[in-house]
Parts: structure tokens; C-alpha cells; sequence
């Protein structure tokens, strides 16, 4: 009997599901798509999608990407993106993080009992945020109950982003989001795979049926000091907080919690201070740390007025949220993102996780963690053989609290899990 490969194909429900992968680091993207074909070998009838990620290395030669591609490999719908790297998973189901070299990520889903639809959206004019969510429905051209999960890619020339993900929060609240803006070049084209073209604006890709992706957001902040409250605020700028009954600017409770700091975290403020903002209710350990860090959406701070000890963030923030300061570091990434995916494996343990789609921030990589794969050998931890799959964005988009934002920093995963009939043969 031949032995059983997850990352090659995969059997669900009793009919044949499959996860063909491919990647390549060839110097020219002639060698890397006869490489990656290669990879994905005879193809078992029409894939239901293609994902596709190319690094920017290869920019000029991006509109002869997909027609190649297509002449030799089937599926119904393609998407993709530029990245500043580039996460895959080769033929033999080793998976690497390949940064700062040209390569070619494809991915090849077979998946039976879903249903895909795939929408170019222009980014010039966005539907009312203030109308009715129909008209957000009607744009994208998908129901709500047909969109269980939406990928959402971004041309970095796009405006409107923040309102776009808001739409679609507000059209499909039920739907999990992941994507990223692609990364940036300077050939005269976007930076978006659509089927046979390249687009600007942004593409979405939704897919429902028994499939989904959950998502996992990984902010790689760890929280240092206590949980303040707001207690005045201008838009974006704090200017005084509170800890129980003591009031003082955010730059003397910032004095307050350095004073608590390492030689080595004061050394790390200099350069990777982040405050955090809630974003929903939170329990408080005895000390007064959040003791749920994923409820803080992590937000650069911007600025800082020396005459009355203000703070800018790059949030809007209103009086009465709680904030946190925080610090970003290679450790803190690596237990929470690694904690995170445990619990989302935990939380089902009888659903198999086919496929994981990684988003991650062109500064994480080798340049956070020290190291090549650190964000793809965290979740080999915890399925060795886990077919991977995505790009080093300009953004990340994920949900915080149930709500989509734009992150820096993160990595955000999409693990893609089909919800079987109770008594169905799942792997058989």
C-alpha cells in the first residue's frame, strides 16, 4: 500500500479533496513556472483555486505569469499577489520562507463541497458606509451565506483601504478575513493576480459551503505595565490617562512603567515601543496585565508633545478605552503566535486542518526572528506536515475582537478546515 502524504492529497467526506503545492527560487520566471509545474505534477481533473504569490523580483515579467501557468495547469479560479518574500510549500512538503530572493509560491486546492466566487473591486469609489449593507452585497456580487471566509488582497496603490474593510465587515459580518496589501514595485502594472490578468484595486475571494478558514492573528507585542483608561483624548492624541485613581499624561505613566524595565527592554523602547488598544471587555490578572493581549489592537505611536506630555497613536481612540503599552521582540512573537495556533487547533480537535495561509509583515522573517521560517516552523510544531502557503505583506489584514483591521507586524493565518456531516469518513 502506498503511503499516505497530507501535504500531497488528502481524501474528505468520500470524495477526493487535494492540496497540490509547489515552490521555486529560480533566477528567471521561465525556470520557476517549468519548475513548479514540475512540482505539482499530473494534475487529478480542474482545481477549484489557484493561489498564487510571486516576489517582486520578478515584476516586469508579471503579466506573462498566469498565461503560463494556465496553459499547464487547471483550475477555476486564480488569485495572488506580489510580496517582498514569499512562504511556500515544495513538491517533496518541505515549506520555507523565502525572503529577498526571487520565488514563486503555487498552490493548487481541490475542495469538494465548496463554493468559491472571485471579485475584481475597484478601490476609486466604495459604496456607502452609511447605506445599506445590500449595497456592499451587490458590489462584491456574493451573498452573506455563501461567503463564510473571505481573502482580501490590496494593490499598495489602492485609497480607501480602512473604509474597504469596513464594508466588507459591515456587508459580511459573519465571513473571517485575512489578506495583505501586496508589496510594492515599480513596473508599470499592479501588483494583483485576477485568472489571466493583473489588476489594481483589490481582489476578494470568498468561499463558503462546508469550507472555511479560521483565522489567527498574531500581533508579536508582548504588554509591559498596567492597563490605563483614557481619561482625555483629541482624535488621536492621549492626553492624560488614569491607573485606578491616579491621573497623569501618557508620558509620565510611560516614565512609570520604564522605571519597571530591564537595561535590555529599555534598550528595546528605542526602537519597538507599540501601545495597545482595546478592543474589548477585559479580565484583569491580579497584577493588572491584560491577561487577554489578543483584545489590544497593536498601534504604532507616532508622535509625542514634549510641553504637556501627549501621545500620538496611529488609532482613533476615544475616551474611556483602556490602553496598554507594549513591546515587540522575537520571544513575545514566537509564544503568541505559537500559543494562538495551539488554541485554535485545540479548540477542534476532530477538524483537520487541510491548508494554512500565511500573511505575514515584510518585518518579521529573519529580520525579527534571527533565523529563516520562524513563522511557518511554529505551526509545523504543531502539524508537521501542514502545506503552507502566502506572501511578506505591506499590511496585514486580520480580526481583533471580531472586527477586520490593517496590522503592521503581524502574522496572520488562515487555516482552512472543512466542517464534515456528523458519521462522514473525514480522512477514511
Amino acid at each position: 500500500m502506498a503511503p499516505f502524504a497530507p501535504f500531497s492529497w488528502f481524501r474528505s467526506g468520500g470524495a477526493d479533496a487535494g492540496c497540490r503545492t509547489a515552490l521555486s527560487a529560480k533566477a528567471s520566471l521561465d525556470e520557476a513556472v517549468s519548475d513548479v509545474v514540475e512540482q505539482l505534477g499530473r494534475p487529478r481533473g480542474e482545481a477549484d483555486l489557484a493561489l498564487v504569490f510571486v516576489s517582486t523580483g520578478y515584476a516586469t515579467d508579471l503579466p506573462r505569469l498566469l498565461p503560463m501557468l494556465r496553459a499547464q495547469v487547471s483550475a477555476k479560479h486564480w488569485i495572488g499577489c506580489t510580496g517582498g518574500g514569499v512562504v511556500g510549500t515544495r513538491g517533496d512538503g518541505s515549506a520555507s520562507e523565502l525572503e529577498q530572493t526571487p520565488a514563486l509560491s503555487v498552490t493548487m486546492l481541490s475542495l469538494p463541497g465548496a463554493s468559491i466566487a472571485t471579485r475584481h473591486l475597484s478601490t476609486e469609489e466604495l459604496p456607502d458606509l452609511d447605506g445599506a449593507a445590500q449595497q456592499w452585497q451587490d458590489w462584491v456580487g456574493t451573498k452573506p451565506e455563501d461567503g463564510r471566509s473571505q481573502i482580501l488582497l490590496i494593490d499598495p496603490t489602492s485609497s480607501g483601504i480602512n473604509d474597504l474593510i469596513s464594508g466588507l465587515d459591515y456587508a459580511y459580518p459573519a465571513a473571517e478575513k485575512i489578506g495583505g496589501i501586496a508589496a510594492p514595485h515599480n513596473s508599470p502594472h499592479g501588483s494583483l493576480l485576477l485568472d489571466d490578468r493583473i489588476v489594481t484595486g483589490a481582489v476578494v475571494c470568498s468561499i463558503g459551503g462546508s469550507w472555511r478558514l479560521e483565522t489567527v492573528v498574531a500581533q508579536g507585542c508582548r504588554p509591559i505595565g498596567p492597563v490605563f483608561s483614557i481619561e482625555q483624548v483629541q482624535r488621536n492624541v492621549l492626553l492624560e490617562l488614569s491607573d485606578g485613581t491616579s491621573k497623569a499624561s501618557p508620558i509620565t505613566c510611560l516614565q512609570r512603567v520604564l522605571a519597571d524595565l530591564s537595561e535590555r527592554e529599555r534598550e528595546l523602547v528605542r526602537h519597538s515601543l507599540f501601545l495597545g488598544v482595546e478592543r474589548s471587555s477585559l479580565r484583569l490578572k491580579a497584577n493588572g496585565a491584560a491577561s487577554d493581549a489578543s483584545a489590544f489592537l497593536i498601534r504604532n505611536l507616532i508622535g509625542v508633545d514634549p510641553n504637556n506630555g501627549a501621545v500620538a497613536v496611529a488609532e482613533r481612540v476615544r475616551a474611556g478605552q483602556n490602553v496598554q503599552f507594549h513591546l515587540r521582540e522575537a520571544a513575545a512573537s514566537q509564544d503568541e503566535a505559537l500559543g494562538l495556533l495551539r488554541a485554535a487547533t485545540a479548540d477542534h480537535p476532530n477538524d483537520t486542518v487541510h491548508f494554512g495561509l500565511l500573511m505575514a509583515c515584510m518585518g518579521r522573517g529573519q529580520g525579527l526572528f534571527g533565523r529563516a521560517d520562524g513563522d511557518i516552523s511554529l505551526a509545523r510544531q504543531l502539524i508537521p506536515d501542514l502545506p503552507v502557503a502566502g506572501a511578506f505583506c505591506n499590511g496585514e489584514i486580520g480580526p481583533i475582537s471580531g472586527t477586520t483591521h490593517l496590522h503592521g507586524y503581524t502574522a496572520c493565518w488562515g487555516l482552512l478546515r472543512q466542517e464534515l456531516d456528523s458519521g462522514s469518513d473525514n480522512l477514511g
